[in-house]
């Protein structure tokens, strides 16, 4: 795409200081283009233009109107499938496979699932006596969206559009690591009819840019996916302001191998479980839990797995695993690396670099650890997968749920009881049994502990980004 622009009330914009940043390709290390390194000012702009959208045309559609709208945002997305992966895979160093087959369908999914969940909604009316209560919802106002570089497009849809069916203007800040698909989605939004100021885009560093958006008077909600350390400069910023606040954050997420499992079908599942997107999602199961009466027969087969996965350029459609995001993140995987070896761990395959020019690097499995070990306690957002085994349901659950972070886990068992009884007692916001990222759009989406605040998806989405009214009426 070359050199990028912020999108404020529709019009291309480059920084007020004139600042840029370089978007780089982690798969080549050779930069693709500029960004603009957005300040303050830059977001006194945006916010601006979002607040008078409110009180133009935008402030008066009815929700039908506004469903209209994100399925022609949902058809433009799927009308031009390509050039937004290629986009993604470029930003991210993702095989361009990935980005085809789930990235861009699941933005083009969550568009369409919000503009039915909008006409679909339901609000309360109760008749108590002489009078009758009913719920209204009304947007928030200003929103701000602030998405990660793991999962561009697929996270960014899944926030504006639900904020955008309830009627709020949004100003959003990508990653300024993969800033592509969130202008290309803003200018798309432009063409299909969007009034000018619904939708924004601000591109920048987080101190520089998405702090002052955090913190602005103007913005009535904040929903952030990231880190847990900036999410607690999030909160800092957002709470004593009394913002709206949705907070998805890191994940330590444990899977659960039972020695009644399905061992064909348990070792595809925790190989794609462990390291989908180089291991750079959220729910990626980092920590494999394998029962001791299987542990000698299960950890071959699963390293023989993946050390059979090709790690390679993101065009290539036999690539599982592309390039991380950048080289400074690749660098922070293998002090990991290196961290679990002086822990006492073996690296049992992986954790070294093909020769290949970007920042690549093969999965590595690491076993002898300790569960209170650094390597197999802290969030390290790359191919790197612990290894450790349990005895019985009691120390599995232990094992789980000794870790600061409560995102999700997955359970492989055949036995019903114990897939019911092990994941309730499991302190996470999902787990999945016998499969993984299996997605329904309605359930709701979150963690506990340090893994976040607040739930998204289906109606959980619709209320955070509106305030409910009662209405009483006197009647008689």
């Amino acid at each position: 795409m070359g050199d990028l622009s912020n999108v404020i009330s529709g019009e291309r914009v480059s920084a007020l200081s004139g600042a840029t940043l370089a978007n780089t390709d982690p798969a080549t290390n050779t930069e693709i283009g500029r960004i603009p390194r957005s300040a303050a000012a830059d977001v006194d702009a945006a916010v601006s233009a979002a607040k008078a959208a409110l009180a133009g045309p935008w402030g008066r559609t009815t929700a039908e109107e506004r469903a209209a709208l994100l399925d022609r945002i949902a058809d433009g997305i799927e009308a031009r499938l390509d050039d937004f992966a290629r986009a993604e895979s470029r930003d991210t160093g993702k095989p361009l496979w990935l980005a085809r087959k789930v990235d861009i369908p699941r933005a083009v999914a969550n568009f369409r699932f919000f503009a039915g969940a909008v006409r679909h909604d339901e609000t309360g009316s109760q008749r108590t006596g002489s009078a009758i209560n009913y719920t209204v919802r009304k947007p928030l106002g200003v929103v701000a969206l602030i998405t990660p570089w793991n999962l561009p497009l697929y996270l960014l849809s899944w926030k504006t559009a639900p904020a955008l069916a309830m009627g709020n203007t949004v100003v959003a800040k990508p990653s300024e690591m993969t800033p592509s698909t969130a202008t290309m989605m803003a200018e798309l939004m432009v063409e299909v009819g969007l009034p000018p100021g619904v939708f924004n885009v601000i591109h920048g560093l987080g101190p520089e840019a998405g702090g002052p958006l955090v913190g602005h008077e103007d913005v009535a909600a904040v929903s952030f996916t990231g880190g847990t350390a900036t999410g607690r400069i999030v909160a800092r910023t957002a709470a004593p302001m009394f913002k709206k606040l949705s907070l998805e954050l890191g994940g330590k997420n444990a899977t659960i191998v039972f020695d009644d499992c399905d061992l064909e079908r348990t070792l595809d599942g925790v190989v794609r479980a462990a390291f989908l997107n180089q291991g750079q999602i959220c729910l990626c199961g980092s920590r494999l839990l394998v029962q001791r009466s299987i542990y000698d027969r299960f950890v071959p087969a699963f390293i023989e797995k993946v050390r059979a996965l090709k790690v390679g350029p993101p065009a290539e459609p036999d690539s599982f695993l592309g390039a991380l995001v950048s080289e400074a993140h690749r660098d922070k995987v293998e002090g990991y690396v290196r961290l679990a070896r002086e822990e006492g761990g073996t690296i049992a395959c992986g954790g070294d670099r093909p020769d290949l020019p970007g920042a690549f690097l093969r999965p590595a499995v690491v076993t002898g650890l300790t569960t209170d070990a650094r390597t197999a306690c802290e969030e390290i957002f790359g191919p790197v997968v612990t290894v450790h085994p349990f005895d019985d349901e009691e120390d599995a659950i232990r094992m789980a749920n000794s870790v600061q972070y409560g995102l999700a886990a997955s359970v492989w068992t055949e036995n019903l009881r114990r897939a019911h009884t092990v994941s309730e007692r499991l302190d996470t916001g999902m787990v999945w049994v016998n499969c993984w990222l299996l997605r329904d759009l309605r359930v709701p989406f979150g963690g506990v502990k340090d893994s976040g605040v607040g739930r998204e998806g289906g109606h959980h989405s619709l209320e955070f980004f509106s305030d409910a009214q009662n209405i009483c009426i006197q009647l008689g």
